[in-house]
């Protein structure tokens, strides 16, 4: 992981000028902005690769950036080790894009079909929280795989391994952070959300409990070993704690947040302190959930932001670094995180648009069909979906909140049509669709 160069200070560019009356004339009446003529917020790592405007040279053209953006930024009340206040830049790109996240967050533009779906069926929550419990605990090292994790927490067995039980954890976390969403958050509940995120993963004096004096501070480093962040001292942790929740809750004076820039810096606050021994990025994501709920961004419960920061983990490791690295400018990562968010909406709405299509085609297959029961659609379109994906008579009865013998029923019922094959896995029957399933359901359609 290369580190971003750190920009010259603002002080050290003015000096450099004092001797150059007409130089510096010409970086006061520029009149350059926060941004930069693509309306891109550019860290001096990035800028110094561009061309300047005309007449400026890159230092000259950073010392008018700066100005504007301090003109711009409020101080927040997360500090710095050093004590330095973290700052935000309201820019016009920011709020464009909280604009059109307060729409589609909270479901506002979404179609009616959209919305009846989703709240209509637990199907759609389950499988997003399960998608996010797996993908945010892969960004943190663990290696089970998508299908053997989907298939562990659907057919609710123990987990084999650590990586396993990070998942499940996760899963859990993820259920409490919404139940949480409903209240204020209290530094106790970021205790017990991190002891459900680590149990039976860390020592159970670890879980649950900040860092102290006595522990070995942990510090953040990258696959390569480059050390990337130092958090700040385990004695200041527990007021630091305190004063990030009365900042979740708007308790703080800083004045009006927007609640997503909010829960974005939520986010930021508790990977930037580092408070535990282990377990802090899942910790901060959960409550980047947490603050979107408490705020009536409903639409968040099905999202999985972690799937979009798993693609591109430098990136998001980048945004925390070009903060950091000017000044405490938090406004990168405030940016880098609202694509993220809009890129896991659209990603969401693409889904629903596809299983929406495949739902429709499979009420064309078995227009006027008798033979299954909506339960037993449920389970065939999964199947189109996903088919390598297994199904028992305790995953269906959990999910469609059925008896053990009428889950049974469905499933062999299904088996005896032709749409499902059986297999004994150690003492359970497991379920598996056919790979010809759509040529199956054709010739059913067309028998009836």
């Amino acid at each position: 992981m290369k580190i971003p160069q750190s920009p010259p200070g603002a002080a050290e560019l003015v000096a450099s000028l004092t001797q150059d009356n007409d130089a510096l004339m010409r970086v006061v009446s520029s009149r350059l902005g926060a941004v930069d003529e693509k309306g891109r917020y550019l860290h001096w790592d990035d800028l110094r690769s561009h061309t300047p405007p005309e007449g400026l040279n890159h230092r000259q053209w950073w010392l008018a950036t700066t100005w504007a953006r301090q003109s711009s930024s409020r101080p927040l009340p997360l500090r710095s080790v050093n004590g330095q206040p973290f700052r935000f830049s309201n820019i016009d790109a920011i709020q464009e894009t909280v604009h059109r996240i307060d729409q589609q967050a909270s479901g506002q533009i979404a179609p009616d079909d959209v919305v009846t779906n989703l709240r209509a069926s637990d199907r759609y929550l389950i499988s997003s929280l399960v998608e996010e419990a797996i993908t945010s605990s892969q960004l943190e090292g663990a290696s089970t795989t998508r299908r053997v994790a989907k298939e562990m927490l659907a057919t609710g067995r123990k987990p084999r391994d650590h990586s396993e039980q990070m998942i499940v954890n996760n899963f859990k976390a993820m259920l409490i952070a919404q139940e949480l969403s409903q209240r204020p958050l209290t530094p106790e509940d970021v205790l017990n959300l991190h002891r459900v995120l680590t149990e039976e993963t860390l020592d159970s004096g670890s879980c649950g409990r900040l860092q102290t004096e006595n522990d070995k501070r942990v510090a953040v480093f990258w696959h390569d070993d480059t050390l990337l962040h130092r958090p700040p001292r385990a004695s200041e942790l527990p007021e630091r704690l305190e004063e990030m929740c009365r900042f979740a809750n708007g308790d703080t004076p800083e004045g009006f947040l927007h609640p997503v820039i909010r829960a974005i810096v939520l986010h930021f606050w508790l990977a930037y302190d580092h408070p535990f021994e282990d377990g802090n990025g899942r910790t901060a994501r959960a409550l980047f959930y947490w603050a979107m709920l408490h705020n009536d961004y409903w639409l968040t419960q099905y999202l999985s932001v972690s799937a979009i920061l798993r693609k591109a983990p430098a990136k998001y490791a980048r945004s925390f670094l070009l903060t950091e690295t000017d000044d405490c400018d938090i406004t990168y990562f405030v940016v880098y995180q609202l694509q993220v968010i809009e890129r896991a909406i659209k990603s969401l709405y693409a889904y629903l648009g596809r299983k929406m299509a495949e739902t429709r085609e499979i009420e064309q297959l078995l227009r006027g069909s008798a033979r299954l029961n909506q339960r037993q659609m449920l389970i065939v379109r999964d199947a189109l979906r996903d088919p390598g994906e297994p199904f028992t008579f305790a995953a269906q009865a959990r999910r469609n909140r059925v008896t053990h013998q009428t889950a049974r029923t469905d499933l062999l019922d299904l088996e005896e049509l032709g749409l499902m094959t059986k297999a004994r896995e150690g003492k359970r029957l497991v379920f598996h669709s056919p790979r010809d399933l759509p040529e199956r359901l054709r010739k059913l359609g067309g028998a009836e």
